[in-house]
């Protein structure tokens, strides 16, 4: 049956032709709108919430649920309408600290561009390599979100038959990133001929088209870990290597960028984000593990999460007993992102609104009016924070180092980047040994892109950092669930062993 969908977006009214019945992500998808699905399009998430009408199913128990029509769980059965959010676009993105990078021995080319591919967003900077001086720079939503929020689940789509459209996007997304960025400058987009692209493990394969099999599967063995030119893009792309599955290019971009090798101190890296890398440095050997914590810092996964977008509460502290926050831009408030949920977390132990174990009395803790936290957005935040104080921990077990003897604990990543040090010590995400010792470095991994991409006598150093590199699997450790579960708790704090 011909039936006709309009879609309201904005200002712009569109109508998009289909054959009912149908799913309203299928038809939207195809009439070339992105609808996001961090849970996968299971319905577990509500973040496609949609204003409907018209010949559409019942609502079904997810939609019950968040008392809105999900664009992931709604049949089409004839004529509809939907009005859809018109989302901001993220604010925060981190992009890595110019100061320290001198061109020395560029790629060959005329212009080039370093590219780090996270899992939630993606950073971009252009540079004259015949000069060494930036462009222009851009950070943005990683389109591939619209699939599933985390690594697995986008491991999971690619083998259910999407691999080539994840590939498509981020193809597409990153060719629209450069386009955007040299029409500011009045270059030409055929002139960027190098780039370095970043990213972990499973982006990278996501990137270039390679199966995701074995990265689906144990014994999670990466058939490829890069360190190769390839051409992409329309020039030649080098990828830098990875360790193994689960600790990518990006971790030895930013322990490249860090310099946390060239020092005989203890240090600690750590990358917090959907995929959280922990890299520990002592007594010449690197100790290196990831850390699946998921996108609940990055603002996913929480029922009023959002990116780093105008609106967004990116601060909350206590003051005379009541919740004060502050929000990106000054705007009235519109969800609260990664940083905001862990100062969130923290005013709501220090009122007493929710003790050790994060458990609550209320079944929402409010904000504001009309933002409230769930219990089960406190749950993902400790399972998050349980996931990177545990990997810290059996890190520095691997090292047999204590937290004193760490001299430096190095914090890279989007939302690392904007955390509040004492929030973190206090729900127990770092230890409190590591509060005097805290160095924010920004989006490390585009850093380390940016070295490689101005001084290819970086290579060897990046090649050596992944050879000698020891990775420590998290899964095979006999202690790390019980270390997980201790962190579970709001009051622990690592130790001595």
């Amino acid at each position: 049956m011909n039936s006709i969908l309009t879609v309201q977006k904005g200002e712009k009214i569109s109508q998009i032709r289909f054959q009912a019945p149908d799913t309203f992500a299928h038809v939207l998808e195809k009439g070339g709108f992105n609808v996001r699905k961090p849970c996968g399009g299971n319905g577990i998430c509500g973040k496609c919430k949609a204003e409907i009408t018209g010949s559409v199913s019942m609502p079904n128990e997810q939609e019950k649920f968040f008392r809105s029509r999900l664009i992931c769980q709604a049949m089409l059965f004839g004529d509809a309408k939907v009005h859809l959010p018109d989302v901001s676009c993220m604010e925060q993105i981190e992009l890595s600290d110019m100061s320290a990078i001198n061109a020395i021995q560029p790629m060959r080319g005329r212009i080039g561009a370093a590219i780090d591919i996270g899992t939630t967003t993606l950073a971009v900077r252009i540079y004259d390599l015949t000069t060494g001086k930036v462009i222009g720079e851009l950070g943005s939503e990683n389109p591939q979100c619209v699939f599933s929020a985390d690594v697995m689940g986008r491991i999971s789509a690619a083998l259910s038959g999407n691999a080539e459209a994840l590939h498509t996007k981020i193809i597409n997304k990153l060719e629209n990133m450069l386009d955007i960025i040299l029409s500011k400058s009045g270059r030409s987009r055929e002139k960027v001929d190098a780039f370095v692209i970043t990213g972990n493990t499973a982006m990278l394969y996501l990137l270039t088209g390679q199966d995701v099999l074995c990265l689906s599967r144990a014994p999670f063995k990466a058939d490829k870990l890069f360190d190769e030119e390839i051409n992409l893009l329309g020039g030649y792309a080098y990828i830098p290597p990875c360790i193994d599955a689960f600790v990518g290019a990006d971790t030895t971009c930013a322990v490249l960028s860090g310099g946390m090798c060239c020092t005989e101190e203890t240090k600690v890296l750590c990358d917090i984000g959907t995929n959280g890398e922990i890299a520990l440095w002592n007594e010449g050997k690197l100790y290196v593990t990831s850390a699946a914590a998921g996108p609940a810092f990055e603002g996913a996964g929480i029922s009023c999460g959002c990116g780093s977008i105008q609106g967004a509460i990116d601060r909350v502290w206590a003051e005379n007993g009541d919740i004060r926050f502050h929000t990106i831009g000054d705007k009235p408030p519109v969800g609260i992102c990664g940083s905001g949920l862990l100062d969130a977390i923290a005013a709501f132990l220090e009122l007493g609104i929710i003790d050790e174990t994060g458990a609550a009395e209320e079944e929402l803790l409010a904000l504001t009016p009309e933002i409230k936290l769930t219990k089960a957005d406190i749950r993902s935040a400790q399972l998050a924070k349980a996931a990177i104080a545990a990997g810290i921990e059996t890190l520095m077990k691997a090292a047999d180092v204590k937290a004193e003897q760490v001299s430096k604990l190095y914090i890279a990543g989007g939302f690392g980047g904007h955390i509040n040090v004492s929030s973190a010590v206090r729900i127990g995400l770092i230890p409190g040994e590591f509060r005097a010792n805290v160095c924010f470095i920004g989006n490390g991994a585009l850093t380390g892109a940016e070295k490689l991409l101005l001084d290819q006598n970086c290579r060897n150093e990046i090649q050596q950092i992944a050879k000698d590199a020891i990775p420590i699997n998290l899964g095979n450790d006999p202690d790390f669930n019980e270390r997980f579960v201790e962190h579970l708790y709001f009051d622990k704090v690592i130790t001595d062993f």
